[in-house]
């Protein structure tokens, strides 16, 4: 038998390892040109998109955040071992003699909440890696695929072998793990970094009314550049020649017409086109808009805590756990993320505007074309979209293997503990993983990521017909796309997902932090600050989340059907939890309430 719950883990991670890991699972090298496309479109149809505040959205996220992970380097101090707030939950709870009964329904809350996010969360990574992959392919190969709208199958395929894939790499054990983790760090930021200066740099040197040889307008279709303007039929389609590039609009003398820079800030229906200038990318806009937008950026910032559910890998837990929770916050969300959709807001022009990034699946890398071909020359920027493309993959590696490796040692840490099935609380005897809850994982991420990529272009982000008309034919291509109209009509399945995972991390942050208050409760080391006031904030911010899930649609403030779809599926694994949780402690003969007498005996 390979497996065996003799084997122990063991401590070889330090600073710079767990940090990594945790730094991983943020990755802003994966994530801007990931969910662009999903803050981009969330909205409803019909109606003006909630995209202006999305830099504010996510400075919101990370106040969130950051009170979060106070929470969770003060708790890490107090109880280092596997299971994050699991663990933290039964021993803050045991701690307290008002609330030493509840340590069981307490912990098993914390547990099979977090699992809404850890388990959910793998899924929504390989469904942005098929999104991602068909994009590049169908730039390498436009007769067999179109990289702006990649048909659902091949996704779909796509998310199946990458979640293989990556639990493979998990089931090796946290030391490949961490030296994978490490170097994709170092690539990912640096490419993040220089598009980011190429952006800011397109932005400054085109100025309104700018024209030449770089000054370019991007066409999706042919996914190229152009200096000229498009000509367009009485619809308001661009016109094209037989091998689909765009004709050029002839002045008097017959020759194409300049294209001219311009920063238009909203359309005809009140959607946002540009930002005119840069207080306007940091703006709020509206509030309802930056709630909206945090519901959805947090899904680009958590994963800091991760490294507390490696505790009992790390070779120092109560020094280097909590340096690693708050640093990794601090260098991805403070710096890497503000800084990378600074600029890519402010680099949207008329050539490309956001409602462009909207009909787009990837349109952080349609950008990375156009400043390609002003760094390198017309035709080239190609190149440099596909070197920066290569760095996202990396990233989306590492990312979906910290998550893998965070949810299975969650799940560990419950089938160990008798609250999940037992043989979950196996390690490999050689790689010392959990690989059984690794490979579960696997499985339940590659369904989630057929779910997700199903009807990934539907509601806001719904294409014309006549976009779906001019998809390459091949099952590959078309298969899965419904007339518009019909999409329209439906719940955009990546952000119904997104916004479940999203909900099960507002529910394990909400926890976190008021087991965080618990635990320092009358201790000697309690401090007002640490310990009451961040956690209690960050306590309300996340509830505050949780609330707008449920609130927002009734006041009609941004899409409707996927935050109550999500809410539908978190309410059918709370009460799944539940029967669980009674029919298990029944069988197994395990009280509820746990007696302190019995305990201590």
């Amino acid at each position: 038998m390979a497996e065996s719950k003799a084997p122990q883990m063991q401590a070889t991670l330090g600073l710079t390892g767990l940090t990594s890991n945790a730094m991983a699972l943020i990755a802003p090298g994966a994530f801007l040109w990931l969910t662009f496309f999903i803050q981009a479109t969330t909205g409803v149809a019909g109606q003006p998109s909630t995209s202006p505040a999305m830099w504010m959205g996510i400075f919101a996220a990370l106040l969130l955040c950051l009170a979060t992970a106070v929470a969770y380097a003060e708790i890490s101090k107090l109880y280092p071992g596997t299971g994050s707030s699991y663990y933290y939950a039964e021993q803050a709870m045991l701690s307290k003699d008002a609330s030493f009964k509840y340590a069981r329904i307490a912990k098993f809350v914390v547990g099979w909440g977090s699992h809404l996010y850890y388990w959910v969360y793998p899924g929504v990574m390989v469904a942005v890696t098929g999104v991602f992959v068909g994009y590049v392919v169908g730039f390498l190969f436009p007769t067999f695929l179109s990289g702006s709208n990649p048909g659902p199958l091949f996704m779909a395929l796509v998310a199946v072998v990458f979640s293989f894939f990556v639990a493979w790499i998990a089931s090796k054990g946290a030391g490949a793990s961490t030296a994978v983790n490490l170097a994709i760090n170092v690539i990912q930021i640096s490419a993040l970094v220089l598009f980011s200066v190429l952006a800011l740099g397109y932005r400054a040197s085109h100025p309104a009314g700018a024209t030449g040889p770089t000054t370019f307008q991007y066409d999706a279709q042919s996914q190229a550049t152009y200096t000229y303007q498009f000509a367009t039929a009485k619809d308001g389609t661009t016109m094209r020649d037989a091998s689909g590039i765009p004709m050029p609009l002839l002045d008097k003398t017959g020759k194409p017409t300049a294209f001219v820079m311009d920063y238009p800030t909203t359309d005809a229906t009140g959607n946002l086109l540009t930002h005119p200038n840069a207080a306007s990318v940091v703006g709020i806009h509206k509030i309802s808009y930056v709630f909206i937008q945090a519901t959805v950026a947090i899904l680009i910032l958590v994963g800091f805590e991760s490294v507390t559910a490696m505790g009992g890998e790390a070779k120092n837990p109560t020094k280097h756990i909590p340096i690693a929770v708050i640093a990794s916050l601090l260098i991805q969300g403070l710096f890497c993320y503000l800084f990378e959709y600074f600029a890519a807001n402010y680099f949207l022009n008329s050539g490309y505007t956001m409602q462009s990034a909207t009909g787009s699946a990837a349109p952080i890398g349609d950008m990375m074309i156009i400043v390609g071909d002003a760094l390198l020359g017309q035709g080239n920027g190609k190149w440099f979209m596909l070197a920066e493309a290569f760095t996202v993959f990396l990233a989306l590696i590492g990312t979906t293997l910290a998550c893998m490796n965070t949810g299975a040692r969650v799940t560990y840490a419950m089938g160990k503990d008798d609250e999940a099935p037992e043989h979950f609380g196996m390690l490999h005897d050689k790689s010392l993983s959990p690989r059984r809850a690794i490979w579960t994982l696997a499985v339940i991420s590659a369904a989630i990521g057929v779910v997700a990529v199903s009807l990934v272009f539907a509601d806001a982000s719904a294409p014309t017909d006549a976009t779906i008309a001019a998809l390459p034919h091949g099952i590959f291509s078309t298969f899965g796309y419904l007339p518009h109209d019909t999409l329209a009509k439906l719940p955009n399945s990546l952000l119904t997902i997104t916004l479940t995972s999203n909900f099960g991390t507002f529910i394990l942050y909400a926890l976190s932090c008021f087991l965080c208050m618990v635990a320092y409760h009358k201790r000697p080391d309690h401090n007002f600050l640490l310990h009451t006031l961040i956690p209690g904030f960050g306590l309300l911010a996340n509830l505050i989340c949780m609330a707008f899930y449920l609130i927002g649609p009734f006041f009609n403030l941004g899409t409707k059907m996927e935050p109550l779809s999500a809410l539908g599926i978190s309410g059918v694994w709370g009460l799944y939890g539940a029967f669980y949780f009674i029919k298990s402690s029944k069988k197994k003969g395990k009280a509820m309430l746990m007696d302190k007498a019995a305990v201590t005996q």
